[in-house]
């Protein structure tokens, strides 16, 4: 069926790297990739990068694409740093007020809009916590509108970034957009040993390349005799005892109890 619903410019904007796209209207600008750009948003002003070059694309009538305003001027530079300084007080302001009212949770971000209407505080929490005098104070001392957001760890992961075991920027502040189920069941298809500490990333849940990972290693394992099948190589006959499915090797245990690797192309035969 053709999708009747109406064609718009749209182009995608990123505000943080790594972050989602998010679609906007070009508003008739001239726009590529990487420009800087500030952008109307439910909440107030933003700026934000260009991700994705404006392209055509269907848009139903109950999805309004908001508008890009311009090209950010000096003056929205100048903005952004004060906003950013607002974020740094803010955040120490928010600390002190958590620990007088001895809240159990655990701040960790505030973002700014660029005009100044909004802080955003995010937190991490076990339970629901009751924050109203929490806001009430910070009403009072920034005069702005408060918001409190609580977000799962994997997020706050995604938000601080930071270095994971590869040594390379964590995967979920670099470029995944999403969070896709993971489950041990994937370390264990891939070989990994099952020690939480050596497959768990800094945000303490199962490391996010497991995931996308594993469509690999399933594949490849499709050509590999299974753990224990017997196999037969020029040299000798034996059953399977391990696999490298990175390199395509296998080690077979032989009928004499020696232990003898071979290349996947050295099979002659096997159950």
């Amino acid at each position: 069926m053709n999708d009747t619903s109406p064609v718009y410019d749209v182009v995608g904007i990123q505000f943080k790297s790594g972050g989602k796209i998010y679609d906007f209207s070009p508003n008739g600008l001239s726009l590529q990739v990487d420009d800087t750009v500030v952008v109307e948003t439910e909440k107030g002003l933003a700026m934000g990068t260009v991700a994705c070059a404006p392209f055509a694309r269907h848009i139903p009538p109950s999805y309004p694409l908001k508008n890009v305003l311009r090209h950010a001027s000096e003056n929205d530079f100048r903005n952004a740093e004060k906003a950013t300084n607002q974020e740094k007080e803010a955040f120490v302001y928010c600390q002190e007020a958590i620990r007088e009212l001895e809240l159990e949770m655990s701040l960790f971000s505030v973002e700014s809009s660029l005009d100044g209407s909004l802080l955003v505080f995010f937190f991490t929490a076990d339970g629901r916590i009751d924050f109203r005098k929490l806001v009430r104070q910070l009403v009072k001392k920034f005069h702005t509108h408060i918001e409190m957001r609580q977000v799962g760890i994997r997020n706050q992961s995604k938000m601080c970034g930071g270095l994971g075991r590869c040594g390379r920027e964590i995967c979920c502040s670099a470029f995944l957009e999403k969070f896709d189920p993971i489950s041990i069941r994937m370390a264990k298809e891939q070989g990994l040993s099952l020690n939480p500490a050596k497959i768990s990333g800094q945000c303490g849940r199962l490391m996010c390349c497991l995931a996308f990972e594993n469509e690999t290693y399933a594949e490849l394992r499709k050509k590999f005799p299974k753990i224990g099948a017997k196999v037969k190589i020029k040299e000798a006959s034996g059953r399977v005892l391990r696999q490298n499915l990175l390199k395509q090797l296998i080690t077979i245990q032989t009928e004499e109890g020696s232990f003898v690797e071979a290349d996947l192309d050295q099979l002659v035969s096997e159950e």
